[in-house]
């Protein structure tokens, strides 16, 4: 059974196991990206929430409401296709917006499944980055009409 719940610091080795065993979206330098980059998204300029099967962080999502982006969200590749990253964007798009009405950005890889999978959640594309990945925007209004109830 998936366990969803809201990240703590205990949970970020798990968390560089998900990030780094991805097959799109892979980190060129994996040391790019070290513990302490977790640590803001624990509470002090946002939040994290983790997916956990049998006691191992599966998946895991983070976003950054002073910046109103979306940091990460990834699934193990063995547990894709279960529900994981549609519960944790869920989760993490829900308090988002109990927090601000400002809309939200994240920036992905163009022709990827990621991109594909914030299509269907509504993600609205907004142009690229310099550095050629896409970028998308997601308002309150939009959001709360997609997954009216929340």
């Amino acid at each position: 059974m998936f366990i969803f719940r809201e990240a703590v610091a205990g949970d970020i080795l798990q968390m560089q196991i998900v990030r780094n065993a991805v097959k799109e979206n892979v980190l060129s330098d994996p040391s790019r990206i070290r513990d302490g980059d977790y640590l803001p998204y624990l509470g002090e300029k946002g939040k994290s929430w983790v997916c956990v099967w049998d006691q191992t962080v599966v998946g895991f999502a983070a976003v950054d409401l002073e910046a109103n982006n979306i940091w990460a969200l990834f699934v193990h590749p063995a547990f894709e296709n279960q529900g994981v990253g549609k519960q944790l964007h869920a989760v993490m798009m829900n308090w988002y917006f109990s927090q601000t009405t400002d809309a939200v950005w994240l920036s992905t890889a163009p022709a990827s499944r990621a991109e594909q999978f914030y299509r269907l959640q509504g993600w609205i594309p907004t142009g690229t980055t310099a550095q050629g990945e896409l970028k998308f925007e997601m308002t309150a209004q939009k959001w709360f009409e997609k997954n009216p109830g929340f």
